[in-house]
């Protein structure tokens, strides 16, 4: 392998298949979801889709199929590159552009029911839960570093790409309860999970230390078994650490602040429903007024839209249920 540089990072990409169809495939539902919205007069955010589909699911063909992800088993500061953005920054965005709002808003009605008692199935409360995500998204990087495991995933490619899987949908876990927008159950008041994002932020700092300070190297001889003759595997360990510390912490403060910004977001539209609501009520004819008159009806603030019957279709749409 020659030596790491910009232009082999640009122009050495490796096509992968199997892994490009794993991402194909979520961008290829993700944007006939979009389409069949526009089809019927619905809107969906543009934002959403470019999030998804760019720093979500593109950042992980960055660091998995470019001329970056062929130096991986190479240098162990590139596998940290790829550990920060698979369990990250990819899932944030993925979370962020919303899929599973999308879906609700674009399958038929029981293909929609069936998705929605999967939401609220006794697994997906169990995982999604707060606790359990962030001790799975903290205990995962000791376990693997800090065992034979990472050897055997240098050993073998195929445990190595399955380590890549097991990033992104452990940081899928925890990111999505936190920082999603779609419907997820048994999901904390923002004041929890600001607390639990501000206790996610030292473990990056203590793992990225701890790597910097071992004598041993992880992988135990396989470095320094390459005959890399342009790279000292000890500082690139130390490399490797401190990308995990910083990237980490930038991360961390950078969530936290969008969290923050959501939280105020959601506040302002619990106050703009309150005054609505108010309205609605003084609206409503006072008693002995005309007979058959009724109060004026809310627009659906009561019911979720996930759980009202039938698609969900814009202002003048409709749709009905299909007979059995």
């Amino acid at each position: 392998m020659p030596p790491l540089t910009v232009t082999t990072a640009l122009t050495g990409a490796a096509l992968d298949p199997l892994l490009a169809l794993f991402l194909l495939l979520p961008a290829g539902l993700y944007l006939y979801g979009v389409q069949r919205l526009h089809a019927r007069g619905d809107h969906w955010p543009v934002g959403r889709t470019l999030l998804f589909l760019l720093p979500g699911l593109g950042s992980i063909a960055v660091v998995t199929m470019s001329g970056l992800g062929r130096y991986e088993d190479t240098l162990l500061s590139v596998h940290m590159v790829q550990h920060m953005v698979l369990a990250m920054l990819a899932p944030i965005f993925l979370a962020l552009g919303a899929p599973v709002t999308l879906a609700l808003r674009t399958l038929p009605v029981r293909p929609r029911r069936k998705l929605v008692k999967l939401l609220h199935s006794r697994v997906a409360r169990v995982l999604s839960f707060p606790l359990v995500a962030y001790a799975i998204f903290v205990a995962n990087p000791f376990v693997l570093y800090f065992t034979g495991l990472y050897r055997l995933t240098l050993e073998y490619n195929w445990l190595h790409e399955l380590v890549h899987m097991h990033f992104v949908l452990t940081g899928c876990l925890f990111f999505w309860p936190l920082l999603g927008l779609d419907p997820l159950p048994g999901r904390w008041p923002y004041p929890g999970r600001a607390l639990l994002m501000v206790l996610s932020t030292p473990f990056h700092a203590v793992l990225g230390l701890t790597i910097m300070q071992s004598r041993d190297l992880l992988g135990g001889d396989w470095y320094p078994g390459l005959h890399v003759s342009w790279v000292d595997p000890h500082a690139d360990q130390v490399l490797g650490g401190g990308i995990l510390w910083a990237g980490g912490e930038f991360v961390s403060v950078t969530m936290l602040a969008v969290l923050v910004i959501q939280w105020m977001r959601d506040a302002d539209r619990e106050a703009r429903r309150a005054d609505r609501k108010l309205d609605l009520a003084r609206s409503a004819p006072a008693p002995g007024g005309p007979a058959g008159s009724t109060p004026a009806a809310d627009d659906g603030w009561e019911v979720p839209w996930w759980e009202q019957a039938g698609p969900v279709r814009s202002a003048g749409a409709e749709e009905r249920e299909p007979r059995p």
